[in-house]
């Protein structure tokens, strides 16, 4: 049996309720506890905005292994993107497609897949099977297509506080018959032809993969009986023509590649990386949140919203200087920062703070080298020693537009420290079972995992020095078992 939490961005609203509603504050305080049972969680604060209080209360939970409605796969798909600038909509059905769309209300909420409108309810059903969010305001439009009209709905993404207050009633009874009831899951997309697109920016500075790497991965992709194509534009409408995505561009939430990736999973395509794979990796928060719960060996870390003097000098207290301060979302050491002082913790801090809800405080390791070691469906199959950019702290040293990176060695996995390849591999299991580059220090014979990265950097010369092309093969490798796996 689930344990079961609510968590609200106003408990008041539900004093007569009943029901044992949190604060994000409290889930990011006292959970996960020990022995807990399984968990699920339903968030209920507002997630319509990126890296806010409720979106965080979602990435949390995956984190801490709490199956969580909405998931954040789900909030990022009921956003905006930055493409389209269009919200996800729903076709009414063809019992509605009739019907004079002025005798219908403008806008509705839809709690759980339920509504109050009962003209309306094959619509919040279908709309939830799609979107599943707690809560939903759907707008209803009408459009001309290939000379029909056609109705639909505009989907949105609320938070309980969104709700007006004659609603809270009925909301109350459906979050309390759903709390009590049994989650289904989304079924698979469907399989297609094994072709496969490469996605690649020409235009990035440091890409994760340069020409001749990627030529390398095209002929191994021949040799395991796959068509690799390189392609620099790809967007969700032309995903269907291959049964494989190779994303070998940088990867952020806020961006085309995983709003890719996530089309290509709806149509059943392989992917690499996947974009539960991007969301958790992207966001450091996530991945130290994860690390803690499952006792990934890492550096002593805090999760900060707040910059006033009491907690820069409890920081101290409990880490020490300096500090390294990093924002959720940052790549090749970009938004990662070292500060030398209570001042100047304050100050980056609250800068930061400005950025994002939550900031990541690790305590500060010194290391001449990181260890990176390239996982694939959780075994390792390269490893690097990444050294420090001269005369800086981080590998990558970026001064405006010149980016200086430090000397490296390549190595056999089974010339690698055990206690290394070990904290690598369950640090990659946290993540998922995709290609992943995880990065170490070492301090004698105390490992500490710093951060998991999706996409890895796999350049010709660099991480294939000792493997040669058959590092690329073994990729490939992987992608034609799983596609054999699918049945195709």
């Amino acid at each position: 049996m689930h344990k079961t939490l609510i968590i609200a961005d106003d408990v008041q609203l539900f004093d007569s309720s009943g029901l044992n509603v949190i604060t994000f504050d409290d889930y990011l305080a006292n959970f996960p506890k020990l022995n807990e049972p399984k968990t699920r969680v339903i968030n209920l604060c507002d997630t319509s905005e990126y890296l806010s209080r409720g979106y965080y209360c979602s990435l949390l939970a995956q984190a801490r292994k709490h199956r969580v409605l909405p998931a954040v796969n789900t909030i990022n798909d009921m956003r905006m993107t930055a493409d389209s600038h269009m919200p996800p909509r729903v076709t009414l059905p063809d019992t509605l497609q009739s019907t004079d769309i002025t005798v219908l209300p403008a806008s509705f909420f839809v709690i759980f897949g339920k509504t109050e409108e009962p003209a309306l309810a094959m619509v919040a059903h279908r709309a939830f099977a799609l979107y599943p969010c707690p809560i939903m305001q759907l707008t209803l439009h009408v459009a001309s297509e290939s000379g029909a009209t056609i109705g639909y709905t505009e989907c949105r993404v609320v938070g309980f506080n969104a709700l007006p207050a004659d609603m809270h009633r009925y909301a109350v009874k459906q979050l309390t018959a759903f709390a009590g009831s049994a989650w289904r899951s989304p079924t698979k997309g469907k399989k297609v032809r094994w072709d496969m697109a490469i996605l690649v920016n020409p235009d990035e500075i440091t890409p994760p993969s340069d020409k001749k790497a990627l030529k390398n991965f095209v002929k191994a992709a021949e040799n395991v009986g796959i068509h690799a194509e390189i392609v620099s534009q790809l967007n969700p409408a032309e995903i269907g023509h291959y049964d494989a995505l190779f994303i070998r561009e940088t990867t952020a939430i806020e961006h085309s590649t995983y709003q890719l990736a996530r089309a290509a999973e709806r149509e059943g395509l392989i992917v690499m990386d996947d974009s539960s794979s991007i969301l958790r990796c992207c966001n450091k928060v996530f991945l130290q949140d994860a690390f803690s719960y499952q006792n990934v060996p890492a550096p002593k870390s805090r999760f900060v919203s707040q910059a006033d003097a009491n907690a820069c000098d409890k920081l101290v207290s409990e880490l020490g200087l300096p500090l390294v301060l990093k924002l959720p979302e940052s790549s090749f050491s970009r938004g990662v920062y070292k500060v030398e002082s209570v001042t100047e913790l304050q100050e980056k801090l609250t800068e930061m703070l400005g950025v994002s809800a939550l900031v990541l405080v690790q305590e500060y390791i010194f290391t001449d080298y990181d260890w990176r070691i390239g996982v694939l469906g959780g075994k390792p199959i390269y490893a690097c020693k990444y050294f420090m950019a001269r005369n800086h702290w981080q590998i990558y040293h970026h001064d405006g537009d010149h980016t200086d990176s430090g000397d490296f060695v390549t190595m056999a996995t089974f010339e690698v420290p055990r206690p290394v390849l070990q904290a690598a591999v369950k640090a990659a299991k946290v993540v998922g079972n995709g290609l992943y580059g995880v990065d170490i220090k070492q301090d004698g014979n105390n490992v500490f995992v710093i951060e998991v990265n999706d996409n890895p950097s796999i350049e010709a010369g660099i991480e294939d020095k000792y493997l040669g092309k058959a590092l690329y093969e073994i990729i490939m490798q992987e992608f034609a078992d799983r596609l054999e796996k699918r049945g195709k």
